[in-house]
C-alpha cells in the first residue's frame, strides 16, 4: 500500500492542529453531506462519529456495522472534502492484534490522517488490559511509520465512561492510562465524559499529551463547558461525538410526532427559518455554494 504525498501532508497538518495555541474544534460528521457542510462552515478538519455512521445505516453502536460498510462511508467522506479527515474506529475492528492491524491498514488506505481508538469493548465496565492496549497503539504506530507517514492516534480511555469506581479512582486510572498510551505512541489522549473544570484541569496538567474533551450533553450528567472555558483550561482538542447526529435524529422525531399529532409544522418551520439559510445549508452540503 502506498500513502500519497497529499495524505502525508494532511497528516502533518492535522498533527500541528493539536499543538497550536488555538484549540482544535471538531463537530463529528457521519456522511459526505454532513462532512461537506461542516467543512464549508470553516472547520479545518473533519472527524467522524462511529455511532453516527452506524445509525445512518440503521445499526446500533459498538462495531455492529461491518468494516467494509464503514470503510465505504469513510472513502466517500475523504473524497468529498479537502481538509484532513480523522475517523473513530472504536476498539479497532478486530479480535486480536493481527486483525486490528489489518483493519487499520484498510482504513489508512481510504486517505484518512487520524484515528480514535478506545480501551473499552462494547462499553464493558472492565477496560482492556492497559499493556495489551499499549501494544495495539505501538503496533499501529509501527504500521504508520512503515508507510512513511504520521498517523495521528487519538487514544480514548473510558474509565470515566464505563468503570464503577469513585471519581477519584476514575481520574487516577485515566491519568495513568493516558500517560502509558502516550509513551506507546499516541499523539492525543481522549477522556470522556468529563465536564467539571477541576477534573479537566487536572487531566491537562497530569497527562503529558494534548487532551481531547467530549462536549456531548447526551453522555454524562453535566453540561459541557464552553469552547472558551476549555481553551482557558489548556484543552488541545474538543469534539461533539454523536451529539450532532443525535440532534438531527431528535429533530426528525419531533417533526414526525407534531405532524401525526397536531397536524402542524411549527417544529419544521422553526428549524428551516430563515428559509434562505436552510437553502444555503443544502448548497453547502452538496458543494453548490462554490
Amino acid at each position: 500500500m502506498m500513502v500519497s504525498s497529499i495524505q502525508k501532508e494532511k497528516a502533518e497538518q492535522f498533527l500541528k492542529f493539536h499543538q497550536d495555541k488555538e484549540m482544535l474544534v471538531l463537530l463529528n460528521s457521519w456522511d459526505t453531506g454532513s462532512s461537506k457542510l461542516i467543512e464549508a462552515c470553516g472547520y479545518k478538519a473533519i472527524a467522524t462519529t462511529s455511532m453516527g455512521i452506524a445509525a445512518s445505516l440503521g445499526y446500533p453502536d459498538c462495531e455492529v456495522i461491518q468494516l467494509p460498510e464503514m470503510i465505504e462511508v469513510i472513502k466517500r467522506i475523504v473524497q468529498g472534502v479537502q481538509v484532513p479527515v480523522t475517523v473513530d474506529i472504536e476498539a479497532g475492528y478486530g479480535n486480536n492484534l493481527d486483525e486490528i492491524i489489518d483493519s487499520v491498514t484498510k482504513i489508512i488506505a481510504t486517505g484518512i490522517v487520524g484515528i480514535n481508538i478506545e480501551d473499552s469493548l462494547n462499553l464493558n465496565p472492565v477496560l482492556i488490559d492497559e499493556l495489551e492496549f499499549c501494544e495495539r497503539i505501538s503496533a499501529i504506530r509501527t504500521l504508520a511509520d512503515s508507510l512513511g507517514f504520521h498517523l495521528v492516534i487519538n487514544a480514548r480511555t473510558d474509565s470515566f465512561y464505563v468503570s464503577t469506581g469513585s471519581s477519584r479512582e476514575k481520574l487516577t486510572e485515566s491519568i495513568r492510562r493516558g500517560n502509558k498510551y502516550r509513551e506507546a505512541g499516541a499523539d492525543c489522549i481522549f477522556v470522556q465524559p468529563v465536564w467539571e473544570k477541576e477534573t479537566i484541569s487536572t487531566l491537562v496538567k497530569e497527562i503529558n499529551a494534548p487532551i481531547n474533551i467530549l462536549s456531548n450533553p447526551t453522555i454524562g450528567a453535566g453540561v459541557p463547558l464552553s469552547i472558551s472555558e476549555l481553551q482557558d483550561l489548556g484543552v488541545a482538542r474538543v469534539s461533539l461525538g454523536s451529539g450532532l447526529m443525535k440532534a438531527t435524529l431528535a429533530l426528525i422525531k419531533k417533526v414526525a410526532e407534531e405532524l401525526s399529532g397536531k397536524g402542524t409544522y411549527n417544529m419544521l418551520l422553526d428549524s428551516l427559518s430563515p428559509i434562505p439559510d436552510a437553502a444555503l445549508a443544502y448548497k453547502m452540503a452538496t458543494g453548490l455554494n462554490k
